[in-house]
């Protein structure tokens, strides 16, 4: 007998008929679906290991293979791999499959932490293309590809180039245009669209070479659930599964992965309809919240000028702005949160996030419509100062991070490896940084391991403090970690 090797039936449902045969398990997993294992043995049905009929992730030729392939079909994909451990895994492979010990490689300071550990796991030389900030929403801009053209002929021992397309507030780049210029100069690009896998194609279409999806950020999946797709001849498609075989668990989750087939055959079967009533509740709730006076939620139409690079705005990323009023972000989300029960997906300076999926019921969409109606009845402005703001749409703050580099004096690996010992972060000044400090939000580092601590950095830094901004990297007793040993040449 078979388990499971049915061209129709979904790994959901081959899992499921499985754990209603009468097999034994004399085999992992330890719970052996016994019903008597403890408060969740009723979700141990469903998981098992790599047993007769059900494939193997890393050798996937059956089952599994099957429901990568149906990924790959819907993204328009030559190749799709399923993560099980989150985006993290698929990034990290996409670098390391494209780069040597030493080699140089071109990112966007706003990726993701994951890039900069696979640098420290390669030993990569970054180079960093800065986003500007955009000035009406106090949120970072896409990749402009003209820029990307100036870094790579600076830099033109770059192996690759790496962007963030959505940004975490949901602003989108021209890939297109971007991979153009980077295929016009031999070099490889990989696009973390990890908050983008509702866009389907987008990425892929636009023609990158490597594109990660996390599932479960913005689709009916679980948490932890991913996709790496890849295109063109560009990358070796033979170290890339070297490297997933690595870095992924050898004991992969079915459970996550028939998530991810349920997830994909639901887009195929419902996701048309979905996205349309989807569509139909964002421009029911934009109508609605148009009659605020004070808060604002972000549309692309709304951005004035600036020579922004972005190429659209994700309708499922609410940025509820209240900058230039008497109500600071934080203050929003605690009020959405306390008083309507609504929980935001983070809090900044001045504003908050709300995530919106095809998931979503009218019922969530007319609650946060309602709710921010209300409190913008209960909200003034910063008398002058806010009303020049408001009609400004500018002075956010924000430093023009492309004028501000810190110096590099290391490597990330260098100073990652390197001796280090703990300082009072405003008594670090001139000293290299052994760590990561990052305001959050918005998650962009102000320091990477290897570059120098200035006085102007570290008023930065006290500044994001004072702001009541989360600022990773620094310890509970106030101390930053910096190397002790001298300063290397480049």
């Amino acid at each position: 007998m078979e388990q499971g090797r049915t061209a129709d039936r979904s790994l959901y449902q081959a899992l499921k008929a499985y754990g209603d045969t009468d097999f034994y398990p004399y085999h992992m997993p330890g719970h052996k679906r016994n019903p008597q294992a403890g408060e969740m043995a009723e979700y141990y049905g469903l998981d098992i290991t790599e047993i007769d009929g059900f494939d193997n992730l890393h050798h996937a030729e059956g089952l599994i293979k099957e429901a990568q392939e149906r990924a790959g079909r819907l993204y328009g994909a030559e190749e799709t791999y399923y993560l099980v451990n989150g985006s993290t895994c698929g990034i990290l492979a996409s670098i390391m499959a494209v780069t040597g010990q030493g080699d140089e490689i071109l990112i966007s300071r706003n990726c993701h932490k994951s890039v900069y550990h696979a640098a420290i796991m390669q030993g990569l030389a970054l180079h960093y293309y800065y986003p500007k900030v955009i000035e009406e929403y106090d949120i970072y801009d896409g990749a402009d590809a003209e820029e990307i053209k100036r870094f790579l002929d600076r830099y033109p021992n770059s192996r690759a180039v790496v962007i963030t397309s959505p940004t975490y507030e949901g602003i989108l780049s021209d890939v297109e245009e971007i991979a153009q210029a980077v295929h016009e100069r031999n070099k490889i690009l990989i696009v973390d669209e990890a908050h983008g896998a509702h866009l389907k194609n987008a990425a892929v279409a636009a023609g990158a070479d490597l594109v990660i999806h996390s599932l479960h950020k913005t689709l009916p999946a679980m948490t932890q659930t991913a996709l790496l797709h890849v295109n063109g001849k560009r990358v070796d498609r033979g170290r890339l599964r070297r490297y997933l075989a690595m870095l992924q668990t050898s004991s992969p989750s079915y459970v996550l992965m028939a998530s991810m087939d349920s997830c994909i055959r639901y887009l195929e079967e419902q996701g048309e309809e979905r996205f349309a009533f989807y569509q139909r509740q964002y421009d029911i709730f934009i109508r609605r919240v148009s009659a605020c006076n004070h808060i604002r939620v972000g549309k692309a139409e709304n951005i004035s000028g600036g020579g922004y690079a972005f190429a659209g705005w994700d309708i499922g990323k609410l940025v509820i702005s209240v900058k230039g009023t008497s109500m600071s972000g934080r203050q929003l989300y605690d009020i959405l949160r306390d008083e309507y029960h609504l929980q935001m997906e983070m809090a900044a300076n001045s504003y908050v996030l709300a995530m919106m999926t095809i998931m979503d019921t009218e019922e969530g969409w007319k609650r946060l419509a309602d709710a921010i109606l209300r409190i913008d009845a209960r909200i003034k402005e910063k008398g002058k100062a806010g009303r020049e703001a408001r009609r400004n749409r500018t002075g956010s703050g924000k430093t023009d991070w492309k004028n501000t580099a810190p110096e590099k004096r290391m490597t990330p690996a260098q100073a990652f490896h390197s001796p280090q010992e703990e300082l009072p972060f405003m008594e670090s000044a001139g000293r290299t940084a052994a760590d990561f400090i990052v305001p959050y939000p918005p998650g962009i580092p102000l320091l990477a391991p290897g570059e120098v601590i200035s006085e102007d950095l570290l008023k930065e830094i006290q500044g994001s403090i004072e702001a009541g901004l989360q600022v990773y990297g620094i310890r509970e007793t106030g101390s930053i970690p910096v190397t002790v040993e001298k300063p290397l040449s480049d």
